[in-house]
């Protein structure tokens, strides 16, 4: 299998839809392509949420619709995008394979610094794509537990909220889209509202306007949650008014 097919299985993958072959074969394609395991992580959290959906009978035509679209419609590769000089260097990092890695401790004592460095920017991708999958895992959990609770809301600039909490799980994943990039330094901070008392949940990815993130620590009890705009790295406590406040669903 090339690496242009494993580009290709995000879907099948976010769907339990593989082999066991296949899957082990993704696995570790994920800890190599940022851009894979990003639009898993979209794609899984998507299947959890429509879950969720209420059923409808669709038209008798739609079968028939779908049907033919899907031969003439195959799902592209991600592209990266071009990087500055400067950036080709990381991104190389990020990118090295479990082979390479290998291949790196090997030539650790001929190479010195340089091979001990690479050996430990590619660790770093590993364990990068180890924390995304299962901050996914985590995020199709509380969207597909059956005690799921949503509330939706109209935020800022035409944005869409939806907060789904699980009381089995103690946990809570805030979906949004369409939200605006914060100004630049600055980086949206979600907060647990302990009953007027803000606790930090976690920030929001600041060059996506499309994201489902994991609200960090349990629920514990908390009526809601809000968004403020902080300093990037985040902050204690709230240090401006909320951009939005939601409570939770009863």
């Amino acid at each position: 299998m090339t690496t242009a097919d494993l580009h290709t299985l995000t879907g099948a993958y976010a769907l339990h839809a593989l082999s066991d072959e296949e899957r082990k074969a993704f696995r570790r394609h994920l800890a190599a392509c940022e851009p894979c395991t990003q639009e898993t992580a979209e794609l899984s959290a998507t299947a959890a949420r429509l879950g969720l959906a209420a059923s409808v009978t669709p038209r008798p035509a739609m079968r028939e619709q779908v049907l033919q679209r899907i031969t003439t419609v195959r799902q592209e590769s991600p592209r990266e995008p071009a990087l500055p000089r400067t950036d080709r260097t990381a991104s190389w990092g990020r990118a090295v394979s479990r082979w390479a890695l290998a291949a790196c401790i090997a030539a650790a004592t001929a190479l010195g610094g340089i091979a001990v460095w690479q050996h430990e920017r590619a660790e770093d991708a590993l364990e990068q794509a180890r924390r995304a999958e299962q901050g996914t895992d985590r995020i199709a959990a509380v969207l597909a537990a059956p005690d799921a609770r949503t509330r939706s809301a109209k935020l800022a600039d035409g944005a869409t909220g939806t907060v789904v909490v699980s009381e089995s799980q103690d946990r809570a994943v805030f979906v949004v889209s369409g939200m605006a990039h914060p100004p630049s330094g600055k980086v949206y901070q979600l907060w647990f509202d302990d009953h007027g008392s803000m606790r930090s949940a976690g920030l929001m990815d600041p060059g996506r306007s499309d994201q489902a993130v994991l609200l960090g620590g349990a629920v514990d009890g908390a009526s809601g949650m809000g968004i403020t705009v902080e300093p990037a790295g985040g902050s204690t406590a709230p240090t401006s008014s909320p951009v939005a406040l939601m409570t939770f669903p009863a």
